[in-house]
This record gives structure tokens, sequence and C-alpha cells, in this order.
């Protein structure tokens, strides 16, 4: 018995979901990738765990994601942090010193779990800074975040004495680095982090309180919402978030720069929450949307790098791209372009 296709109008409704354009754009960079290399989606089992280009770029997003992540809750409460690069650097450079220099690889100059939970700290302090700077003092939450965008590299290169400091102890580069049951660690980090956020979201009133603060602050003050303190929790979440962020780069690169970790994190982080589907006027977010948001970030970059396109505009080819999908995802846009396809004569010869 023969199946039946989709009909037109569950095509066109599935096409109007927030998701379907992102979710299209990254399957076409998918293809688009496996048409120019034969083997990106040849996965195979090597030295103990999967090897391929989709495990590395899974590797490689893991950071991008769980700064999304937080970069989404923010953004859900009308507000925005550019200081997330700035954090990863601080953590990346917290958790260096906490470990020393010991060329061994075998010995540390606190315990690992002191280090792990030291740079997180110092990360979950620059999201408290932030949070209060913007719900308490009520300064402009681009301004409140530009403060530890400039001064946090400072504070970095500070605890880093200016330099890049090599990290030898072998145990930390299972973070970044190492695998379990086949899979990057840092897939399982991220999804741990994706599954407490999202059970939060949907099986708590959290997700209509950070949506009615982000629809419109005054109104949720007056039914009863702490407006503020929502505020600050979302701003602490995303430093958290970026501190393990830059626990898992440093782990990866085995070292941390103060001057150049999580250098431009901040605004692939904007394009992931936007491409998603999460509104920068607040309220609309989307958890799966920001990851599909970052993978699309990831898997571009590849392409470009493999596809042998100059570095020099990398950036260039990726604004391109980025543009064309928030057209796509404009329903202005696609009701303009809907007008103008009906108009009689539309496509008529002169």
């Amino acid at each position: 018995m023969l199946e039946r296709s989709p009909s037109p109008s569950l095509l066109a409704a599935l096409m109007r979901h927030r998701l379907a354009w992102p979710a299209v754009t990254l399957l076409l960079l998918l293809a688009i990738n496996t048409a120019f290399n034969a083997s990106f989606l040849h996965i195979e089992w090597r030295e103990g765990h999967l090897y391929g280009s989709l495990i590395d770029i899974l590797n490689r997003a893991a950071p991008l994601v769980l700064v999304s992540l937080g970069m989404t809750l923010v953004i859900a409460t009308r507000g925005i942090d550019i200081s997330v690069g700035a954090t990863v650097a601080i953590a990346a450079a917290v958790a260096a010193w906490l470990i020393g220099g010991s060329v061994s690889g075998t010995e540390s100059r606190f315990p690992l779990p002191v280090a792990i939970l030291g740079a997180i700290g110092v990360a979950l302090l620059c999201g408290l800074w932030n949070g209060v700077l913007v719900a308490k003092v009520g300064m402009q939450p681009i301004i409140a975040t530009l403060i530890l965008m400039v001064a946090g590299r400072g504070i970095a290169q500070l605890i880093t004495d200016g330099q890049i400091i090599t990290i030898y102890y072998t145990p930390y580069f299972f973070m970044g680095g190492g695998y379990l049951a086949g899979l990057p660690f840092s897939v399982f980090v991220v999804t741990a982090v994706f599954v407490v956020l999202y059970l939060a979201i949907t099986r708590t009133a959290l997700g209509l309180f950070i949506q009615a603060v982000g629809i419109n602050p005054t109104a949720a003050r007056v039914a009863g919402v702490q407006a503020g303190r929502l505020i600050v929790a979302a701003y602490v979440f995303c430093g958290v978030c970026a501190g393990i962020a830059g626990l898992l780069i440093s782990s990866n690169v085995k070292s941390a720069d103060g001057n150049n970790a999580g250098q431009l994190l901040e605004l692939d982080a904007i394009l992931a929450v936007t491409l998603g589907g999460t509104a920068l006027t607040g309220g609309r977010f989307s958890l799966v949307g920001s990851v599909i948001g970052a993978l699309i970030i990831l898997t571009l970059t590849y392409a470009i790098y493999s596809l042998g396109v100059p570095p020099e505009i990398n950036l260039v080819v990726k604004a391109v791209v980025v543009f064309i999908v928030m057209l796509l995802q404009s329903p202005e846009f696609r009701a303009q372009v809907g007008a103008l396809a009906r108009r009689p004569g539309a496509g008529a010869l002169p």
C-alpha cells in the first residue's frame, strides 16, 4: 500500500514552525559538507572511541552550546551579555592557576575538584556582578556587561601574568578531550546542563516566569513575579555556563590564554540564539533552537575550512548565511515575498 505524501497544508504548517528554517539550514550545511567530502558522514571506532567529522563538530560545538543556553535565558528576559567571552577567559585562567604548572603531569597545586569549582565559582560571581548591575542598579544590559567584557580580559591577564599558562596535569585533559562510552565527554556535560535546564523550564513555572518578564517586566512584577531575582538568576546561570565552557576550552587546548580565550564567543552565542528563533525583544525563546543555532555555526565553519575558502572571508560568509536565515525566519519578509508572488502578472515577461 502506497504511503501518502504530506499534504501542502501540513508542509506549510511545518515550515511556519520557528525551528523549521534553522533545521533546514543545518541539514543543507550537512548536505553541502557531504557533497564535497564523501567521508564527512563516516563514523568509525578508533583508539577506543568514535571518530569522524560529525564527532569532531559535536566536541568543538560544546562550549558554544553551553554559552548559547545561558545567553538564551538572558535574552529571554530582555537582556544581553557580551561579557561571556571574558568570563570564559577568567574561568580558564583561574583553573590553570589553581592547577599549577608542574611538567610531571601528575601533580596539581590544588585538587582537581577545587580547581573546577573555583573556576565555576568565579564565573558565577561574574554573572552575579552583571545581574546586580542590570536588575538592582538599573544599568542597560549592554553597558553593564560591556564593563566586564573590557575589564574581564584584564583580570584574566592579571591572573596569568600576561602569559599563556600551559597546563600539564593529565587528568584535567579529560574534560575537553576525553571520551566516555565512545563519545566526547564534553557532549555529556552539555547534555546534562541542557536536560536540567529543559526540565526546569518545562516542568516548573520557571519558563512562564521568564516569558512574563521578557514580554512585560512591569506586568510581571504586578502579578507577583520576582522579576529582579529572576533576571539576576539568568545572568548567574549564563556566567556559570561560560565558566564551564572555559574549562572545556582550556582542557582541550591544554592551556589558558587570558587575551584570546573565548574571543568573539559572545557574538557567536548571540547569533546561535537568534538563529534558533529566540526574540531579541524578550519573551519568546527556544533552548532546542539555540542548540541548533550553535550547530549551524560550527557546521558552517567546518564547511568553510573544508572547502578551502580563505580564512579572511570566513566572517563574511558566516554573516551572509546568518542574514539569509534571519530573512527566511521573518514573518514580515515572507509575507512581502508572498504578496509579490501573488501579484497579477508576477514573473511574466515584459
